[in-house]
């Protein structure tokens, strides 16, 4: 098989940047998706572009690809969780912090910047909720376009846009660009999808940029160990090699950050097994 295992950086924000890329390598990941944050990369720091073009050498000294993520809980607002979205008031602000992403990435060597909707303003009337992402997201592709870069763009369970039928309504209203991709959480699918797992991933192939991946419950968005929820580990996998999925399959556990020394090898453990198992359906 063929995948390519990556790991999301926020669930290595106890570990100084440079030693959660030697564990990541030490435990033959191929990536990391980074999160831009004030742990690892802040994205408010006046010096973004030179930071991330100081972490490209780390990335290749280390053999390691990287995908830009933006999902920090509170790196534009101290007190609101993933305030100001693409939705709320303050929106410009995130506007402004995913085009510092597609700068970063450019520096970092990253083909792909993940993002997302945001939470629905309970003022808000859906119709007016849908015209500021699209507008919202239509700028920050501008710049992507611009810059060479695409965006993965993700659902989540919660938000505006949550499903797959709702990325397919945002991907049509825009156009359907070819710079604005899909990142496909694998546990998301458990959680709310109406269709299986591989069947999500078939569905998903033919514009999926990126995967995040870890155990879920149905009904439950609480990211799990593998081995603790719900997910066919090797159904999974063999779908993704099925669809010749060629991008990072980034392991995202958040809040195991206190223990990535032990959940890194972990987790790697569980997909070397499984990849093996896989192989044989």
């Amino acid at each position: 098989m063929s995948l390519r295992f990556g790991y999301v950086s926020n669930g290595l924000r106890d570990h100084r940047l440079e030693d959660a890329l030697d564990l990541l390598a030490d435990n033959g990941y191929a990536g990391i998706a980074l999160t831009l944050d004030h742990v690892h990369l802040d994205p408010l720091g006046d010096d973004l572009r030179s930071c991330a073009a100081a972490i490209r050498p780390l990335l290749e000294a280390r053999g390691l690809r990287c995908v830009v993520e933006t999902g920090a809980r509170f790196a534009l607002d101290p007190r609101r969780k993933h305030f100001p979205s693409l939705l709320s008031e303050g929106r410009e602000r995130r506007i402004a912090l995913l085009c510092a992403a597609v700068d970063a990435a450019v520096e970092l060597g990253a083909p792909v910047v993940s993002l997302w909707s945001g939470v629905k303003p309970p003022e808000l009337a859906r119709e007016v909720a849908w015209q500021l992402l699209v507008d919202g997201v239509g700028r920050v592709l501008e710049r992507a376009v611009a810059a060479g870069v695409v965006l993965g763009f993700e659902p989540e369970p919660g938000m505006l846009v949550e499903r797959l039928d709702d990325y397919d309504a945002l991907v049509a209203a825009l156009g359907a660009p070819d710079a604005l991709g899909l990142t496909l959480d694998i546990g998301h699918c458990v959680c709310l999808e109406r269709q299986s797992v591989p069947d999500c991933i078939q569905r998903a192939a033919p514009r999926l940029l990126h995967v995040h991946v870890e155990d879920m419950r149905r009904g439950v968005h609480e990211h799990l160990r593998f081995g603790e929820g719900e997910l066919d580990l090797p159904a999974t996998l063999t779908a993704l090699e099925r669809a010749r999925f060629t991008g990072l399959v980034a392991v995202e556990l958040s809040r195991h950050s206190h223990m990535a020394h032990e959940v890194v090898p972990e987790a790697m453990a569980h997909l070397r097994a499984h990849m093996l198992e896989a192989a044989w359906v």
